[in-house]
């Protein structure tokens, strides 16, 4: 299973920006797939963006526009830059992954949280 690390949330004032971080660990054809969830209170979890090994990339329609996932392959790392943010966009954001067959791989970690707010 891969071991996951998520970092970067924060408070930010409505339009500003963050910047997560999801650091991986495990087998290399365990992590094919890199992703970015969240969950608001009271809200089921929800996808946010996903992102290939080969760089292909998927977004919810709520962010696109505005988040932009990427991936450094050599680190093992993915991103999630998060511009124009909006209350709406408060949630705890998890970092997940799946195998070649898109079967989950990691279990959910604790995430970061991200409060947007005057």
């Amino acid at each position: 299973q891969v071991h996951l690390v998520e970092s970067g949330g924060g408070l930010v004032q409505p339009g500003g920006s963050l910047r997560l971080s999801c650091a991986a660990s495990g087998s290399f054809f365990s992590f094919i797939i890199m992703g970015w969830h969240r969950q608001a209170p009271g809200k089921e979890r929800e996808l946010v963006a996903t992102i290939s090994r080969d760089g292909d990339i998927n977004y919810a329609d709520s962010v696109k526009g505005r988040f932009t996932i990427s991936r450094d392959n050599a680190k093992n790392t993915a991103y999630l830059q998060m511009n124009s943010l909006k209350p709406e966009d408060t949630a705890v954001y998890y970092c997940n992954t799946r195998d070649i067959y898109n079967r989950p791989s990691s279990s959910w970690g604790q995430g970061t949280q991200v409060t947007v707010s005057s």
